[in-house]
């Protein structure tokens, strides 16, 4: 018989067989990770300001930068739709350990790049690094239940996101202080040795899942070598038959809208990203940044608390937050950004600010734990095909609401904007909570057991 996907993601899974030992094991090496992961991030933040501003600089042309950004995106959207190839095929520690190492490399090729030759480093770097932090970011969450389990994924989830939020409050707070000081050079080699960093984290760990689907229970050693795996039907099944099931999957209605939604999420994200230094100019002229930093500041604080909370109401139930979380939290995020540019007093945005983080922490979760309920064979290509929608929404957001704001105010094209990831959510809400979903979101069956096998 085929084997039933569909799971209620507000209780934990917890099998029988996991061994408390191996399971704590693997917790203190997840630990370890994140610690590498947050690490990076500083640096891929720090670089997000340092090299757009040395792109300016090099070629003298905004249409440029924005290239170099396109460029990223668009790199990070076709790594989305081969990530679950990959990850059929490689097992997750050899993707992850592969992308740092390339990111380092593409790093230390511009900083070694003549005077005739920056362009095109430039443009290598924006290829690369888009395209391997999508690959990073796919890897890290679809083997995060083989790392720590399934009961363990949500509080998994939290902390890894935790750390990067605390790398970008560091990565953009520093990034002015790192260029006037020291330097793009500096900057960059601050990056590199930030990917060097995670690289060796990953090296050191032996971290399962990927390759060819094949499971790994918590703390087990995994194949640290990082060769492909070989399921029970082989590799060549992995790239044939699972994108195939992927899309069968993606067609069920309840996980087929939160993905939708998690783009739309995306496409009002970029207006708050693009109208936030437009609105900041209004309030302060002199001083545009002040109001930027500072709400990235209070939104990251958010974000982590609401991690704490979140790790706490898991350890304390046994519960994660459920799919349903993911629409709540995405209703009361995007309110929070369209009020954030309503003009509301200093404190009031203040907390506005905090709630809008929060929110964001609880969706980031909520989503990414119901994500991972997926069986192995499926969670690479559900979590790529994600960041593909992902970018796409985002991209597709900046380029929008890059031409409205010449002609409409901030808050008009947020409210449109983040608005519209409110009606999608509502219609979420509506299918998951109704009387006949009882709150779970419907998974597809798949004929694929989590071996490989056909049940």
């Amino acid at each position: 018989m085929t084997q039933d996907v569909e799971q209620a993601d507000d209780r934990p899974d917890r099998a029988p067989d996991i061994d408390p030992v191996g399971t704590a094991r693997g917790e203190r090496r997840y630990r370890f990770l994140v610690a590498g992961y947050a690490f990076s991030s500083y640096g891929t933040f720090l670089n997000m300001v340092a090299l757009n501003l040395f792109v300016y600089e090099t070629t003298g042309s905004a249409l440029a930068m924005g290239l170099f950004m396109a460029v990223r995106l668009g790199s990070g959207f076709v790594a989305g739709l081969a990530a679950g190839v990959l990850l059929a095929r490689f097992t997750a520690k050899s993707v992850m350990l592969w992308t740092n190492a390339a990111q380092a490399a593409v790093m230390l090729s511009l900083v070694l790049a003549p005077e005739g030759m920056r362009t095109a480093a430039l443009m290598a770097v924006s290829v690369v690094v888009g395209a391997c932090g999508t690959l990073f970011l796919v890897s890290l969450r679809s083997s995060i239940p083989e790392m720590v389990g399934d009961d363990r994924r949500s509080w998994a989830n939290s902390l890894s996101i935790t750390g990067r939020s605390l790398a970008m409050v560091a990565g953009f707070a520093s990034a002015g202080v790192v260029v006037s000081l020291v330097g793009y050079t500096a900057a960059f080699v601050v990056d590199m040795a930030t990917f060097v960093a995670c690289a060796v984290t990953v090296a050191l760990l032996p971290i399962a899942g990927g390759g060819g689907g094949k499971d790994a229970r918590p703390g087990a050693e995994g194949d640290s070598g990082g060769r492909p795996r070989e399921g029970k039907k082989g590799a060549g099944a992995g790239r044939w038959r699972l994108p195939g099931a992927f899309l069968g999957s993606a067609a069920a209605p309840g996980l087929g809208l939160m993905v939708v939604l998690r783009g739309v999420d995306a496409f009002g994200s970029s207006s708050h990203n693009a109208a936030l230094p437009v609105h900041s100019a209004e309030l302060d002229a002199s001083r545009p940044a002040v109001f930027v930093s500072a709400f990235w500041c209070l939104w990251a604080l958010g974000n982590v608390v609401a991690q704490q909370l979140i790790q706490r109401y898991a350890a304390r139930t046994g519960r994660s937050v459920g799919a349903p979380g993911f629409g709540y939290g995405t209703c009361l995020m995007s309110g929070a950004f369209i009020l954030a540019f309503a003009g509301f007093p200093y404190a009031a945005t203040a907390v506005i600010a905090l709630v809008a983080g929060a929110a964001d922490g609880l969706t980031e979760v909520s989503y990414t734990s119901h994500l991972q309920t997926l069986p192995a064979d499926l969670r690479g290509h559900a979590f790529g095909f994600s960041a593909t929608v992902e970018n796409l929404g985002f991209g597709v957001g900046m380029i929008l609401v890059a031409a409205a704001l010449d002609s409409h105010s901030p808050l008009t094209v947020v409210a449109w904007s983040h608005g519209a990831a409110v009606v999608v959510a509502v219609l979420f809400l509506i299918r998951v909570t109704g009387p006949r979903s009882g709150g779970r979101v419907p998974a597809p069956r798949s004929g694929a057991g989590r071996d490989g096998q056909a049940r």
